[in-house]
């Protein structure tokens, strides 16, 4: 007995049927048109809500914050370093920037510099304000970012500023890139190289000038640790800093001498580091640090050997 025919197939041949013809009239239509690439697309337009005056402020407030991040952290980094206030869970601010926030002391020090370089284009006055050519919204350009800076740190306050408002011009009245500073400083520098003839080991007095970084640090003497080509690397008895040529000013101290103060310098240092130590051996080792002679009188080498004693026998 034959089978009945299968209703499966059937729906099958009609839906491919009706799939056929809707195909063909959709071809039929196309063909019909003179131009098909011609053919106009409607989309419906889709309304964005204004903001009110409040919510205009606070995103202008937050972006603020975003943009002033890296000045924050790096004046609250360079707070912690100078007041000592990790010396209650770490023996070096080192050890304490990589175990409290994963830095190195290289990116501790870019942040620290860079929001030096920072609060100088900020009180120098870097608006667009008085430059028609770099206006945006009447409102300050300032960097967003350490890296924006990092390049500006070895120049002097009126030099990052020029550089600065050079390299927002060339963005285009934005924010200019870290490449664009970089290479922007790279003219100036090469426009005022003067050779490097400091040489590692050597004692220098500091000169303060116009730096905000060296304040209060003006006389003091530094041990050149490295020389870079426009700067040196130095040790103070608080730390180690970048100085740039300009800042620097040989004692033309004898071997001997340099090797003296290499040695106090070491005692100094190694006594700050720890972390019992009170106010008033502080205070001794900041005058020691601070001297403008190479030697210690009688009575300063017997502070300093008294407070080497005291602190050795707590530690043993």
């Amino acid at each position: 007995m034959p089978k009945p025919p299968s209703r499966r197939n059937k729906a099958t041949s009609a839906t491919s049927t009706d799939s056929t013809s809707a195909a063909n009239s959709v071809n039929e239509d196309i063909s019909q048109q003179e131009d098909p690439g011609s053919a106009t697309i409607t989309i419906s337009a889709v309304e964005v809500p204004e903001l009110t005056e409040e919510e205009q402020r606070d995103r202008l407030h937050l972006e603020r914050r975003v943009e002033r991040a890296f000045f924050e952290a790096g004046k609250a980094l360079t707070e912690l370093r100078d007041r000592r206030l990790y010396r209650s869970t770490h023996k070096t601010f080192e050890d304490y920037c990589r175990d409290r926030f994963a830095h190195s002391r290289q990116q501790s020090n870019y942040l620290i510099a860079a929001a030096g370089v920072y609060e100088n284009l900020t009180t120098i006055g870097c608006q667009n304000v008085e430059n028609q050519n770099l206006t945006t919204n009447g409102t300050q350009i300032l960097p967003t970012s350490e890296r924006q800076v990092r390049p500006m740190t070895k120049l002097e306050p009126q030099e990052q500023q020029e550089v600065w408002l050079r390299a927002v011009e060339l963005a285009g009245g934005k924010v200019p890139t870290g490449r664009i500073v970089k290479d922007v400083v790279q003219r100036i520098m090469e426009r005022t190289k003067v050779p490097n003839t400091y040489q590692i080991g050597e004692v220098c007095q500091i000169l303060v000038k116009d730096n905000p970084e060296l304040r209060g640090k003006g006389g003091c003497w530094v041990i050149v640790s490295a020389v870079n080509d426009f700067s040196c690397s130095v040790k103070m008895w608080d730390g180690e800093y970048a100085v740039g040529l300009q800042h620097l000013k040989s004692f033309s101290y004898l071997p001997q001498e340099c090797q003296q103060m290499q040695l106090l310098c070491d005692r100094i240092r190694r006594l700050r580091e720890n972390e019992n130590l009170e106010d008033a051996p502080s205070a001794v080792l900041k005058h020691l640090g601070e001297m403008k002679r190479p030697y210690l009188t009688v009575v300063e080498e017997k502070l300093l050997s008294l407070i080497e004693k005291e602190y050795a026998d707590i530690q043993g």
